[in-house]
């Protein structure tokens, strides 16, 4: 006779679990995917707007992301443009918010680890579905504030994250501002989303990989079909 698995609560934080991972790494991977960013210098004419040529906007950006690794030491120097004290100290908190995605992404991953082990050996595959199902939340409540108004989210996530406006770049003091426009960081986010899903979409097909095999049953609980 098959086993039947139930649906259970316990599932919900591990679809919790799950959802952090894969933002933290969506995070992690789109800050160092610097193939999105040169692909938007020539669809976003970076060059023409900012006045600058395509070395001296690559260059520079490279700056920034290096000074963006945690296992980068030292002061951020851009190459080729100026840069206001206030300009330094916004990233250099931008900075330390992508050190406890990195820290975030690690803890993450080996919670993720040991519940999939510990799953593994109890033959309960039921969270898989459950964590794909929530990690599907978050993507779309972001997907809907994107698509609405992107200036406007973009502003709320810096009221929320930073305590001071050296966010509010002056592009006589701060140049640098002139190489990264809002689509730019449009196109991340939806990188992040994509990331998000594509983790969501794993989880789903390999649950149903071995809901087929396993010799496992399941069934609507509760109203809940999974």
């Amino acid at each position: 006779m098959r086993r039947i698995r139930r649906f259970k609560i316990s599932d919900l934080f591990i679809g919790f679990v799950f959802t952090i991972l894969f933002l933290s790494l969506g995070v992690v991977f789109t800050v160092n995917f610097r193939p999105l960013y040169y692909l938007d210098v020539k669809l976003l004419n970076i060059p023409e707007i900012s006045g600058y040529p395509k070395e001296i906007i690559i260059e520079n950006y490279n700056a920034l992301i290096d000074y963006s690794s945690p296992f980068y030491k030292g002061d951020l120097i851009f190459p080729s443009l100026e840069a206001s004290s206030s300009g330094i100290q916004h990233f250099k908190e931008v900075k330390e918010i992508f050190i406890y995605f990195y820290l975030l992404s690690a803890v993450s991953l080996i919670a993720a680890t040991a519940i999939i082990i510990y799953k593994s050996r109890k033959r309960d595959f039921n969270y898989l579905a459950v964590s794909s199902i929530t990690a599907v939340i978050l993507p779309v409540i972001a997907g809907l504030l994107v698509s609405i108004d992107f200036d406007t989210t973009f502003l709320i996530f810096h009221r929320l994250f930073f305590d001071n406006d050296y966010w509010l770049f002056d592009p006589i003091t701060d140049p640098v501002i002139n190489i990264l426009p809002s689509a730019f960081f449009l196109h991340c986010a939806i990188l992040i989303i994509a990331v998000i899903l594509l983790g969501s979409l794993v989880m789903y097909l390999v649950y149903l990989h071995l809901k087929k095999h396993s010799g496992i049953k399941y069934r609507k609980i509760r109203g809940i079909k999974i």
